[in-house]
Parts: structure tokens; sequence; C-alpha cells
């Protein structure tokens, strides 16, 4: 099987898009992260969920969790206004692990091996192998799993 038959629709971001529509998008889809894509829409990065919340968990906070409990809720209701303003670009990790791809026409083991080197539970796949390839969508390790795991497993 081939990744492009893999493939299913994931929600992605431009870089110049405000990092509040980021978090929005995110919340409302349940996904652990975006696909960041440039203005020809190929995959530049993944903007995980946890990165939007270390960009509004202050880091005292994130140095000593035991200090969120004496916040009041005022404090609470105002933490997301960090992200206004920003752009996605703005909030992607300075140190950005390689975006792990995969072309339309690699197998399933393929797209597996990608994602077990990166450690990550999904992989963009491009139409291409060319690094102006536009996005084509997204491969998850469950649906990779799907594939690998024999009817003689499933049973158990």
């Amino acid at each position: 099987m081939k990744a492009r038959e893999l493939v299913e629709p994931y929600p992605t971001v431009g870089l110049r898009e405000g990092a509040v529509a980021a978090a929005l998008l995110l919340t409302e889809q349940n996904r652990p992260g975006l696909i960041v894509v440039d203005e020809h829409d190929r995959p530049v990065a993944v903007l995980p969920a946890a990165q939007v919340l270390r960009q509004v968990i202050p880091g005292y906070l994130r140095d000593d969790p035991n200090l969120a409990g004496v916040v009041d809720q005022e404090f609470i209701d105002h933490v997301c206004d960090a992200l206004e303003g920003k752009s996605v670009e703005e909030i992607l990790p300075k140190e950005r692990s390689r975006l792990p791809v995969a072309a339309a026409d690699d197998t399933v083991l393929e797209v597996a091996a990608v994602m077990a080197a990166d450690r990550s539970p999904l992989v963009a796949v491009v139409d291409g192998s060319s690094k102006t390839a536009p996005l084509v969508g997204v491969v998850t390790v469950g649906a990779v799993l799907r594939q690998l795991l024999p009817d003689r497993l499933r049973g158990r």
C-alpha cells in the first residue's frame, strides 16, 4: 500500500496566520498538533499543541508547576491573552526537529520507518520528492498500524 492511499485530511495553518486561530483549530479539531505550511502549501513544520501551551504558561509556572495551584481565576481567564497579536511563525519552537515527510509513492513500511526514526505520530505526505512539493495530506500512526497489523494478531 502506498502513502497516497493512507492519506487523510489534516488541519494546516500558515506561518503568518494568528496564533489564536491556530489554538482554536487545535481545540475544535482535537488534534495534538498542526502541520504548518508556507504560502505555496508546502509543509515546513509541525506546531505541537504543547508548544502553544508553552507560549501561554509563564516560565515560572513551567519551572515550578506547584505554583499554578495558587493563582486566581482572573489569571487563568487571561492566560491565553499571550497569544494575541502573535503569528504561528512567532510561536514555533526555535529549535525545530526535522519535519517527517514522505512522498505519495512511498510504501506503508517506508512511512512507518520515517515515523519510527522521528518518533512522530504523523507524517506529512507530499506530491513528489522535491523540497517544493505541495502537501497532499497526512498519514497517522493509526493508519500505518492498521495496515501493518496482520489479521492473525487482530483476533486476540
